[in-house]
């Protein structure tokens, strides 16, 4: 442990001197108690870790936006930099240090630049999860920027509600006849959430018509596994081999936010079997580990199931017995990450949280990553891993 002790000290002098950012717990390879030989996750040193060097490889020249990858293309993804805002609200939170609180107004600003000059755009899903990121970063910071954009964009979504497959909210503005999870269950999250802040009976009146829809629409009775879209062809059919983790992500969330808006466990139940089927799924889960979904936006589904089920871990009427069993999947998916999956000394992260990435890191891919580090970071504040 002496020797340990020597390395950490000389990592920080080293630190001081070449102005080194990254903490020197995330070491290449776990660090272990040479007596005991238990590996140290230190899950906020690996969060900090990771959102400095993700700011610092990611951010586009003129520091308005994040880019595409890490090996040249500049191209902007409206919803990846809408979660970009999430995630600097998690660091945030957890550091309470006020240079998140400007990279979240620099990003919102940046993302209304990059999207000609305002925030709506032609996918509803879209908006929603920018909407979700900014409420989120107007409860951080009370700043009303965050709240009118939530507005905003709130009033835009509501125009994609119609009665084409038996109702829900399209997925984008010229195909308004195609409903998916992603369009309708972030909508419901929203929904709930601005009236547990507003208490405009809409709002909640909405969310439970929305739920109601999806439920009977896209959710398996038997199993609880929630499929991706219906009439995306114009053929009426529902894609049922569309199985995606981002989509019982948000169904997760839908469920835990009525629980909290009516008090329903009716609501609760649901996430909760959904939660259950996903850890049990040799589909979503091979081995206890949440699959590659390549990269691209699929780099990004793992990150927004891991906020739901981190976000379920925390409400009071879930048996401990289930968020036991959660928690375990999350530092378990956490742990073979750090070891495996994020190179060093770059911090790049890999889809397949198993094996190192490649050359290209999609911004999307880190993202997810980035979200699961900063869920064990707050999971491991609130004592809840022990």
């Amino acid at each position: 442990m002496k020797t340990m002790n020597f390395q950490r000290i000389l990592c920080i002098g080293l630190m001081a001197v070449l102005g080194v950012f990254s903490s020197c717990e995330d070491e290449p390879f776990p660090l272990y108690d040479r007596d005991s030989e238990v590996v140290v996750y230190n899950w906020a040193a690996t969060a900090d870790s990771l959102q400095d060097k993700t700011y610092s490889t990611f951010l586009s020249a003129d520091a308005k936006y994040f880019v595409q990858n890490n090996t040249g293309n500049t191209n902007f993804n409206y919803w990846w930099n809408a979660h970009a805002l999430d995630a600097l609200v998690d660091a945030y939170l957890r550091t309470d240090d006020a240079v998140y609180v400007q990279r979240m107004k620099s990003l919102l600003s940046g993302i209304k630049d990059k999207n000609n000059g305002g925030l709506p755009n032609e996918f509803y899903d879209d908006m929603e999860w920018l909407a979700l990121s900014s409420l989120r970063a107007y409860d951080a910071t009370k700043d009303p920027a965050f709240l009118e954009a939530t507005t905003l964009l709130w009033q835009d979504i509501k125009t994609g509600l119609n009665a084409n497959q038996g109702g829900g909210i399209a997925w984008k503005k010229t195909q308004l006849d195609y409903k998916n999870t992603p369009a309708n269950a972030p909508a419901i999250i929203l929904a709930s959430r601005l009236y547990q802040l507003q208490k405009k009976q809409e709002d909640l009146d909405l969310a439970k018509t929305l739920y109601t829809w999806l439920k009977s629409t896209l959710v398996d009775p038997a199993t609880g596994i929630v499929w991706d879209g219906i009439n995306r062809t114009g053929n009426g059919e529902i894609d049922k081999s569309w199985i995606f983790t981002y989509n019982q992500g948000v169904f997760i969330g839908a469920g835990q936010e009525l629980h909290k808006a009516t008090g329903e466990q009716s609501y609760l139940t649901d996430a909760v079997r959904t939660a259950n089927t996903v850890i049990n799924s040799t589909e979503l889960s091979p081995g206890g580990i949440l699959r590659s979904e390549n990269q691209g936006d699929g780099g990004l589904f793992k990150g927004i199931l891991v906020r739901y089920m981190a976000n379920l871990i925390e409400q009071p009427n879930v048996p401990q017995a289930e968020k036991a069993k959660y928690i375990n999947f999350l530092k378990y998916n956490g742990e073979t990450l750090y070891s495996t999956g994020i190179r060093r000394p770059s911090l790049m992260i890999s889809p397949d949280w198993r094996n190192m990435p490649g050359e290209s890191t999609d911004f999307s891919t880190q993202l997810s990553g980035v979200m699961l580090m900063e869920a064990l970071a707050r999971l491991d504040e609130l004592n809840l891993l022990d």
